[in-house]
């Protein structure tokens, strides 16, 4: 016979599996059945014939993209600009909030913090648009350069800067995001190790590098190998919304030749085999991070 606490316990804790019921449901409906449709990836799939009727053709699709010549050129933009992102996205909010707390204005710096993190929240469709007028030959950016002399830019349209412009809009974005969490850890500090140090005559580039750095060196390595995981994300919606065909050069990435594979030229089996390797790499990139973390930051979630 229970005794009545275990009775109330255990009516409690079904409570809480039929709040997870609807997020289950949904799960299963969205993400578990659609897995069925990665068996097009081994299809020369036709809608008229449907998963069941279309022919087999084994891995061909795979084979198929590394013979493209367009291969390479997407792969290297998706590694070169997805690690770009990561160094970046890891180095500017380290920096930023290491100034921002030596701030001692207390309304200043909350005030700051909140402007550089009201980015986060914008979609990549009103930034898009903002930054294409921005840097238009006759935006305000072009205004400016042509102030001092210099020949109006198509930012926009050159493969020599596009880029560059997605990897900077990109932390633009998020580092108040990122910014967040490092004042989280440098509020974890403790300040008599900072008092000590400015008695014993350490400037603040010397505690800076004999304390702050050290004492953030397991948060900076979480949020580096927790990055490795995404690696293959070049930003997707950053990118479409961006690009155009002049540029496709410098910054079609696995996302985008995906999409256009698929969605634009109706070839559902070749865009399946690509996303699906670009899954299987990810999840093994995901992987690896955890152990990583959990390696050189102790970090664990199970």
């Amino acid at each position: 016979m229970l005794k009545p606490g275990k009775k109330r316990r255990k009516s409690f804790q079904g409570h809480y599996h039929l709040m997870l019921l609807p997020g289950v449901i949904l799960l299963v409906i969205f993400s578990v059945i659609p897995m069925f449709g990665l068996l097009m990836a081994f299809q020369d799939y036709k809608i008229s014939k449907g998963i069941f009727g279309s022919p087999w053709v084994g891995m061909e699709n795979f084979t198929y993209f590394f013979e493209l010549s367009d291969s390479k050129v997407i792969i290297y933009n998706t590694l070169f600009l997805a690690i770009s992102k990561v160094i970046a996205n890891l180095i500017v909010p380290l920096v930023f909030a290491v100034l921002l707390n030596e701030v001692r204005q207390r309304a200043f710096k909350r005030t700051v913090q909140t402007i550089v993190y009201l980015p986060h929240f914008l979609s990549w469709v009103i930034l898009a648009g903002i930054f294409s007028d921005l840097l238009l030959t006759d935006g305000m950016v072009n205004r400016i350069l042509g102030s001092f002399g210099v020949e109006p830019i198509q930012f926009m349209g050159d493969n020599r800067y596009f880029p560059y412009i997605l990897i900077g809009s990109d932390v633009w974005k998020e580092f108040g995001f990122n910014t967040i969490i490092y004042l989280a850890a440098l509020a974890g500090i403790d300040p008599s190790l900072y008092e000590a140090a400015s008695i014993d005559g350490a400037n603040w580039r010397k505690r800076t590098r004999l304390i702050t750095l050290p004492l953030l060196r397991a948060t900076i390595i979480l949020l580096a190998t927790l990055a490795i995981g995404n690696i293959l994300n070049a930003g997707f919606d950053q990118i479409f919304n961006m690009y155009s065909p002049v540029v496709y050069e410098s910054s079609d990435v696995i996302d985008t030749y995906v999409y256009r594979a698929g969605i634009l030229d109706g070839q559902y089996g070749f865009a399946t085999a690509i996303g699906l390797m670009k899954s299987v790499i990810a999840f093994i990139l995901i992987i690896l991070s955890y152990r990583l973390a959990y390696k050189y930051a102790n970090y664990r979630i199970f």
